[in-house]
């Protein structure tokens, strides 16, 4: 069982036996709106519960004034469902229609609208949706082994993608499937979710260096995917291709650690000035060689300028930290 389906069974029977214990009218119902009001995050569990409670109120309103104008009948709950949900939609309360359907259908069960039944239902709301923010609020599951294999994931996936680049660089009838950048981009937006949930979950004292990680990562991805389309059009081998191979398999050593600044970058620099200082290419096949090659500098480039933006961040979040 999921520790939601936990969660959800004793926000439930808590809601049912306080109902019962202040003997409020369909206590039961206590139990379906602490169902509907349990979350996967603090954050939203109490942006949800807030939604339901005013959503309800004020469908209570509209058929309190429809059934004493028009009456209980089966077409007045028609009368009540065009009306209500549209007004509950337009002001973003879609959410508590649910909720609002399951007070509302009391109102009409009991065929009156009395001050004694409408504070009943006010109460039920008070217990159902409360039971579920205590909940919420008591116990939200941690994540942080779950986010660290992920990140270890996602390394060793660049790792392997830039070792299987560089392989195809030194000989171009290498092939390789790239089943890894499918892999890693199932990684980095698992992670990308998980990192927005734990800061859905905490108020205060939330460590920001996971959002920004995972999406590093995925602006790196980016550039990974176009080193990929660019060394598939590399058909034919120049001696700068075995350099940039050897900066490759630097940079896929490099994964390991925090940021990816320092050897390569001087590297990358030092080759696009041997690049500029060589002759002009003398056939068109070498021309196109070199063009690509040229290209897939800068995307490497991208991607350490990517990593360096990351350095900048994490050093910020650290200094805002302190303060």
């Amino acid at each position: 069982m999921g520790i939601r389906v936990i969660k959800t069974a004793i926000a439930a029977i808590i809601a049912i036996y306080v109902g019962l214990y202040f003997q409020l009218d369909f206590a039961l119902s206590a139990g379906i709106l602490a169902i509907l009001g349990v979350e996967v995050t603090r954050k939203k569990g109490i942006m949800t519960v807030m939604t339901r409670f005013v959503a309800s109120v004020l469908g209570l309103a509209f058929a309190s004034i429809i059934f004493m104008l028009l009456g209980f009948h089966y077409w007045t709950v028609a009368i009540f469902i065009l009306l209500s949900f549209p007004i509950l939609s337009r002001f973003q309360l879609k959410e508590g229609i649910v909720t609002s359907c399951v007070i509302v259908f009391h109102l009409y069960n009991a065929g009156q609208v009395t001050p004694e039944l409408i504070w009943n239902e006010i109460c039920l709301l008070f217990v159902g949706l409360g039971s579920a923010t205590l909940i919420n609020m008591v116990y939200m599951p941690k994540h942080d082994r779950e986010i660290q294999s992920l990140r270890e994931t996602v390394e060793l996936k660049y790792y392997q993608i830039l070792y299987k680049l560089a392989m195809t660089l030194r000989d171009p009838s290498y092939v390789w499937s790239g089943a890894e950048l499918i892999e890693v981009e199932d990684a980095i937006k698992q992670g990308s979710m998980i990192s927005r949930r734990s800061k859905e979950n905490r108020f205060w004292d939330y460590d920001e260096y996971w959002s920004i990680y995972f999406t590093m990562r995925s602006q790196q991805l980016e550039a990974i995917t176009d080193m990929m389309e660019m060394v598939a059009y590399i058909h034919g081998k120049l001696e700068h291709s075995e350099r940039i191979a050897d900066l490759l398999e630097q940079l896929a050593q490099d994964t390991r650690s925090e940021v990816y600044v320092g050897e390569v970058m001087v590297r990358l620099q030092q080759l696009k000035e041997q690049f500029r200082a060589m002759e002009l290419p003398q056939t068109r096949e070498e021309f196109e060689i070199r063009a690509t090659l040229l290209m897939l500098m800068h995307e490497i480039g991208r991607y350490l300028d990517i990593a360096e933006r990351f350095k900048r961040k994490k050093v910020e979040v650290i200094q805002n930290e302190g303060t």
